[in-house]
């Protein structure tokens, strides 16, 4: 089954928009209509008035994983991901943690 099955008669497809928290998260599911994109999809589907720190100026987004620009064109049954800042750079905690395993004390 491609995705041209996944087309309505009208040309509007469905794809999925979604945003987690730690203790919550939420995708929604919205029609569009053909050449949609990342940010227009984010808009149609009304997710920045379900969580007020959502900031598509600062916000990062992808699609199933994967960084891409706001004015991507969704393709029939993609899910857009909203993503969080990061609260602490991966590379720095790492290297924190080989600090901290090197410097204790052998038994």
């Amino acid at each position: 089954m491609g995705n041209a099955s996944l087309i309505r008669p009208d040309g509007f497809y469905r794809v999925e928009v979604a945003y987690a928290l730690p203790e919550r998260q939420l995708i929604v599911a919205v029609d569009v209509p053909p050449q949609t994109t990342a940010v227009e999809a984010i808009r149609l589907s009304g997710i920045e008035e379900q969580f007020a720190e959502i900031d598509l100026q600062t916000n990062r987004i992808g699609v199933f994983g994967k960084l891409c620009k706001p004015d991507r064109v969704l393709a029939p049954g993609e899910r857009v991901e909203i993503y969080r800042p990061l609260k602490a750079d991966p590379k720095a905690v790492r290297r924190e943690r080989a600090a901290q395993a090197n410097s204790a004390p052998k038994s």
